[in-house]
């Protein structure tokens, strides 16, 4: 079965790639994103890319080259389901921390024993970014 560290590293080069494509294909149909200001149900993988799209134009836009998943931990609720939380690091071309946030992701294995993400909260990214804009000269 494919480590979860592993899991999270090809999710960052995807990111890094701003590949909505490759994002999108490490994501269950139908999945399901929270945060406190949102849930967004997508049954479509289309759908979904074009998320991200909109998503990977933001990182262009404010300098986001490279991204750093730290799992601080993962709970196997079954043998093909797991808990996991993820603080993300989001660093300009020079390395430099532009901002992090926290995720918790609930994973479930495929019939290929893949890892897909069923479920994706976001626990403080809005007002991390927030914070981050409010501090750019």
């Amino acid at each position: 079965m494919q480590k979860i560290n592993d899991f999270f590293d090809i999710y960052a080069k995807a990111l890094e790639n701003y590949d909505s494509k490759g994002m999108s294909f490490l994501y269950n149909i139908p999945c399901t994103m929270l945060s406190d200001d949102a849930t967004s149900v997508f049954n479509d993988a289309g759908k979904l890319e074009g998320f991200f799209n909109q998503g990977t134009g933001f990182y262009r836009q404010f300098g986001i080259a490279n991204v750093r998943p730290q799992v601080w931990s993962w709970l196997h609720l079954t043998e093909k389901i797991v808990n996991v939380k993820v603080k993300w690091q989001y660093l300009d071309v020079f390395k430099k921390l532009i901002y992090d946030c926290d995720y918790h992701y609930t994973l479930k294995s495929d019939k290929n024993d893949q890892w897909k993400i069923i479920l994706s909260v976001s626990v403080n990214e809005k007002e991390r970014m927030e914070e981050w804009k409010a501090r750019r000269p």
